[in-house]
């Protein structure tokens, strides 16, 4: 099992590439202006993978800006992903030469150009692929050409060392793929049926995070637009200070200490030798993450101050958490120790992840209020307080500008990996859970009727929004953008979605609004 999710606990995507495909296969032969590769087709999808959209980041370009990829002789065998990212906590197959991607198309043809929705898997920034994420769903029932993406990680990804060039110009290398991999299917994309001037970025955890990233970045504009951002604590992003004494301190640690020699130092290391992450941001024990680096070119200004000053892409947005984000973290804590969080430890957790608001926040989630159990009430603080009004505070301030679509994932009963299952308490609707309804993933009890209707409602929400810039899907309970105060939020529940106009109230925003630093 791997972590599709925020940090590197855990997650509801299994390990490994994406399901056997059912069906026989033939081959299909796609030409690009890089070259021609042959895929796979089945009944109602066709798959390119493996695509390289930039040259590999070895030698001299470790730590470089992405490059493009070199035109290939002959036809490309792209009926394999390719290695995952350097990364310490998969098995499998990794390595530094990893910068591919990989192409869903429905089959069928059709005069008109399908819209496109590029995939920025989740993972901390640490680990994690885009062959974990099958989206023959979306490609088929959605009707969209769907890109998944590898980008560099941890280190090889996000190391802010002062030696390894400018300030401008360091700590977001995996940051730039994307960019590039984006630049690619704007050029590339026509060959398999999408329309490069209906793009739509989307991702979870730390691909959502990615995805507020490009919002802000300058290089990011055009490349897009609309945006769909999941279960993303956009504002656990390092400054350039914070990541510059983590990067020194990292490089002494496999043996770079000196300053003035560490570029030549790191780039002589094997890749595996920097396959330990530098730890940017911490969201608990159970939680941290490495990625993109604030004040630099590539990001000169964070997603939550671009929002909050109007300077963010204004394309329409749709964002949400889900009702119970921390619980999979609160289990994984559990399963780790086999207790959860005590009550003589649960001022300090909090203190952890608040500082001085943690006093503050312990009166008000008790664990009292939560039928006297710690993990849910620090469950509870997390949730709020890091993922649902800081998605609430992003979707309002967006919302001034441009369109903004809102939703909580609320599937009390969502199936969840074994490692989830074991807690002495309701993991419910947790971090990355969702993903299951729409990509056809595996590592969890199989949807049960009521939820598969619930996934092909999110499927058709979805692919409506990429292929419209509105959420708004036949059939459908209809789904209106953010506007004013109290303003309305979908539930996506398997008993019925519905709009709410309680979700600031259920997660007691007005409260975190009053924090030091958090209004």
């Amino acid at each position: 099992m791997v972590v599709a999710g925020c940090g590197h606990g855990g997650s509801a995507v299994p390990n490994g590439s994406a399901p056997a495909y059912a069906g026989p296969l033939d081959a299909a032969v796609v030409r690009t202006p890089v070259g021609s590769m042959r895929g796979l087709v089945a009944a109602d999808y066709r798959l390119f993978q493996g695509i390289p959209y930039a040259a590999p980041p070895v030698g001299a370009l470790r730590w470089q800006p992405p490059q493009p990829a070199a035109r290939w002789p002959g036809t490309l065998n792209a009926t394999k992903p390719g290695p995952q990212c350097i990364q310490e906590t998969r098995s499998g197959k990794t390595n530094e030469s990893c910068l591919t991607l990989n192409v869903w198309t429905p089959t069928g043809g059709r005069a008109d150009k399908r819209p496109v929705m590029v995939w920025i898997h989740g993972g901390g920034f640490v680990n994690g692929s885009g062959d974990i994420y099958n989206a023959r769903w979306l490609a088929a029932k959605g009707h969209i050409v769907v890109v998944t993406l590898n980008y560099r990680l941890g280190a090889l990804g996000f190391l802010a060392h002062p030696s390894l060039g400018a300030p401008a110009d360091v700590g977001n290398y995996g940051l730039a793929d994307q960019q590039a991999a984006l630049r690619w299917v704007r050029d590339n994309i026509t060959a398999f049926g999408g329309d490069p001037a209906k793009v739509t970025i989307a991702g979870e955890s730390a691909g959502g995070m990615s995805v507020c990233d490009h919002l802000a970045a300058p290089g990011s504009a055009g490349l897009f637009r609309a945006a769909i951002i999941q279960s993303a604590p956009c504002q656990a992003q390092p400054d350039l200070a914070t990541a510059q004494r983590i990067s020194l301190d990292y490089a002494a640690s496999v043996g770079c200490p000196d300053p003035a020699a560490a570029a030549q130092c790191l780039g002589a290391l094997p890749a595996t030798a920097l396959s330990r992450p530098p730890w940017y941001t911490h969201i608990g024990d159970a939680n941290a993450l490495s990625g993109p680096v604030v004040g630099t070119g590539v990001l000169p200004v964070g997603p939550i101050a671009a929002f909050g000053g109007g300077r963010a892409a204004r394309v329409p947005v749709l964002i949400g958490v889900n009702h119970d984000e921390f619980t999979m973290f609160a289990a994984l804590r559990y399963a780790r120790r086999n207790h959860g969080v005590t009550s003589a430890e649960y001022p300090a957790v909090l203190a952890d992840i608040f500082g001085a608001d943690g006093r503050g926040v312990l009166a008000h989630y008790p664990p009292d209020r939560y039928g006297g159990d710690v993990s849910l009430a620090y469950s509870a603080a997390v949730t709020d307080g890091v993922f649902s009004c800081v998605a609430d505070r992003m979707a309002v301030a967006l919302s001034r500008n441009a369109p903004v679509y809102a939703y909580e994932f609320d599937d009390p009963h969502a199936p969840a990996p074994d490692s989830l299952r074991h807690a002495p308490f309701p993991v419910g609707a947790s971090h990355s859970l969702e993903l299951r309804y729409l990509f056809n993933v595996g590592g969890a009890p199989p949807l049960n009727p009521a939820q598969r209707a619930l996934s092909d409602q999110m499927i058709a929400y979805w692919s409506q929004f990429v292929s419209t810039g509105t959420p708004k899907a036949v059939g459908q309970p209809e789904w209106p953008k953010l506007s004013g105060d109290h303003a309305p939020w979908m539930s996506l529940r398997p008993d019925g979605s519905r709009i709410t106009t309680t979700f600031e109230g259920d997660h007691q925003c007005a409260f975190w609004a009053t924090l030091k630093g958090r209004s």
